[in-house]
């Protein structure tokens, strides 16, 4: 697998459910992402952006696979989940229509990594 990681800090925000998107979310370039749910409202965006007050983790880190992947292909989040968990990497995926990213803390960065490139997956610049 070849993983591209992200240049910037990202955060995971948890809003009450119907609440409206908020616009400090949504960043005109980069990366984030929006789950509506009955139950909550679930935004990552950058870390920079998150007022006070917000109920949020931070500081993460993403691994994007590079695509765009095909629907049928089978595992991919499977085979990166289970090396990060046997490395003890705790992780926060999230797809899209063409690819997957894995989410990691900050201070898992290098243990992840470790981890990722022995178990034979390729890290690549953007």
């Amino acid at each position: 697998m070849r993983l591209v990681l992200l240049p910037v800090a990202l955060a995971v925000c948890r809003l009450a459910a119907g609440e409206p998107i908020p616009i400090w979310a949504m960043q005109p370039t980069g990366f984030f992402s929006i789950t509506s749910t009955e139950d909550e409202l679930s935004l990552v965006c950058q870390a920079a952006a998150v007022p006070q007050g917000v109920r949020s983790e931070k500081v993460w880190r993403a691994f994007k696979v590079v695509g765009p992947l095909d629907f049928a292909l089978v595992g991919i989040l499977a085979s990166l989940s289970h090396t990060l968990a046997q490395a003890g990497v705790s992780i926060f995926a999230i797809s899209t229509f063409d690819t997957d990213y894995i989410l990691i803390k900050e201070f898992q960065l290098e243990q992840a990594i470790t981890a990722l490139k022995q178990a034979g997956h390729q890290l690549v610049t953007a």
